[in-house]
């Protein structure tokens, strides 16, 4: 397969999970949480499948389009190790819903990042709520969910609190 077949067939499995799980947190109450910004297209497809909630982006340094880049009160910027243990004081209430586009295409670097949001992401999550993952997380308060029909396994990964 070339990297353009791959590229679309992952950006089609992010749409599908993440429209799949914004209809799974609707009775969820809690913000949305952004975990890599990059270009902006999934914070961007978040904030308009979720209209009604705030989306707190965490980035390290922001490279996205102009227009997809959150206003300061909702931009975490930083190291992920540092910005998530902290970031409950930041949000003001656990979220129902989190992304995490994490992958760097490096997999140490990539079981490394997932080991720690397994550690600090579930401690940000309400009861219910739903993870959505480029990465397999490791992490007891987090549950496995199916994925939808259209998405193989192993191409993203879901999750409830």
């Amino acid at each position: 397969m070339s990297r353009l077949d791959s590229a679309i067939r992952r950006l089609q499995a992010q749409r599908a999970c993440l429209d799949h799980v914004a209809a799974l947190v609707q009775g969820v109450k809690g913000p949305v949480l952004e975990i890599g910004l990059g270009n902006g297209r999934t914070y961007d497809h978040l904030r308009e499948r979720l209209q009604d909630r705030a989306v707190f982006v965490f980035e390290r340094q922001v490279a996205a389009h102009p227009d997809c880049v959150p206003p300061p009160p909702f931009l975490i910027l930083g190291d992920l190790a540092e910005t998530l243990p902290g970031a409950l004081a930041r949000i003001g209430a656990p979220a129902a819903l989190a992304h995490a586009d994490i992958g760097s295409g490096r997999p140490e670097i990539d079981r490394e990042t997932a080991a720690m949001l397994s550690l600090h992401l579930p401690g940000l999550m309400t009861e219910g709520g739903v993870v959505a993952s480029d990465q397999p997380l490791a992490a007891p308060r987090l549950s496995p969910l199916p994925l939808p029909e259209t998405v193989p396994v192993g191409r993203y990964y879901l999750y409830r609190r």
